[in-house]
């Protein structure tokens, strides 16, 4: 007995102070407080580890999707040359079945009975005398023939009816006569200035023998009848009637007051020119023009059913487009093909 409590004895001292004590609150505040922080700590590292796995995969989705984001723009400029395809298609059409119509007679309407804007690209015959003197230049425009570009202008010239019969039209018309050089346009400013020259000069005499009674009785009637005598025939003209030019963002702006012009602008060249900014704009296409006197140069009819892009270009354009977009389509699936497939 007493070598059994010798033993217990021995080994209750060996035994931690924890289980030696009869109270466990030691231990169990030692185990609460080192197990709660160590718990807390690794939910947190948890809960950012899922957050930054899936931002990366949201990242990684967005640049996929990046990656066709070129062959679906490429995609939407092929579909987009389709649908502008089949609207030249009408155009042109539409604009084929005026040029067929028969020519309007100006000089026997009645400017009042019809709006320009659905009388465009109609023909029309316009009978009158040009007035150099407000001719205007829209250019500079160029023309190519046989391989050579020369520069040059379009010349626009009002053109007067004459009166025939009491109901016949007296409104002028805007002309656009077609190409003429650069050269030419220096020429014809240099007579308008000598016509007004000898305009002035030729009124300043008359008055100055406006009291001459010798003058009176020689100079009148035989003036008039060289007068009759030497009257030109009217101008004949066969136009189309066109509108306004939308020029682009790199055109500049007219400017009247020096007598620069870039583009067609209807109501502004009839203001230019005295003339109500409603007159008719037409573009002659005479082809019976002589070839000691070229200039100015009548426009192609056959022009006027052409764009600078045609329909069968909008076709190749769409082709183009929809190869290009297959072909960057087919490098993002490769790029985010799996390394295995790819093997």
């Amino acid at each position: 007995m007493a070598a059994w409590l010798s033993k217990t004895l021995k080994l209750k001292r060996s035994l931690p102070y924890n289980f030696q004590s009869s109270s466990p609150r030691p231990l169990a505040a030692f185990s609460s407080s080192n197990a709660s922080p160590p718990t807390a700590a690794a939910a947190a590292d948890a809960a950012a580890a899922a957050s930054s796995a899936s931002q990366s995969q949201e990242k990684k989705k967005l640049s996929k999707a990046l990656l066709f984001l070129p062959g679906a723009i490429t995609f939407g400029l092929g579909t987009w040359q389709i649908f502008r395809r089949q609207e030249k298609i009408e155009l042109l059409d539409y604009r084929r079945k005026r040029l067929e119509m028969e020519p309007l007679n100006w000089n026997e309407l009645s400017s009042s009975n019809y709006d320009w804007n659905t009388l465009e690209f109609r023909k029309v015959i316009c009978e009158g005398d040009f007035d150099e003197s407000k001719s205007v230049f829209i250019g500079p425009r160029s023309r190519s023939i046989s391989g050579i570009t020369e520069n040059g202008y379009y010349v626009i010239t009002p053109l007067v009816p004459r009166r025939t019969e009491p109901g016949s039209a007296q409104v002028p018309v805007l002309v656009n006569r077609g190409w003429v050089p650069r050269g030419w346009r220096q020429k014809s400013l240099g007579n308008s200035e000598n016509f007004r020259t000898s305009s002035i000069a030729g009124t300043v005499e008359a008055k100055e023998n406006e009291g001459s009674i010798r003058w009176k009785f020689w100079s009148r009637k035989p003036e008039a009848l060289k007068v009759e005598e030497n009257i030109p025939p009217p101008k004949r003209v066969v136009g189309v009637i066109r509108g306004s030019e939308d020029p682009s963002i790199f055109v500049p702006e007219n400017d009247p007051s020096s007598g620069q012009w870039f583009y067609v602008n209807i109501p502004m060249i009839a203001r230019s020119c005295a003339l109500p900014e409603n007159t008719l704009y037409i573009e002659d296409i005479n082809e019976d023009f002589s070839a000691t006197n070229p200039y100015p140069a009548p426009k192609d009819v056959n022009k006027l059913i052409r764009y600078s892009v045609m329909p069968q270009d909008h076709l190749n354009y769409t082709l183009t487009w929809y190869s290009l977009s297959a072909a960057v389509s087919f490098m993002a699936y490769q790029r985010i093909k799996p390394k295995k497939l790819r093997r």
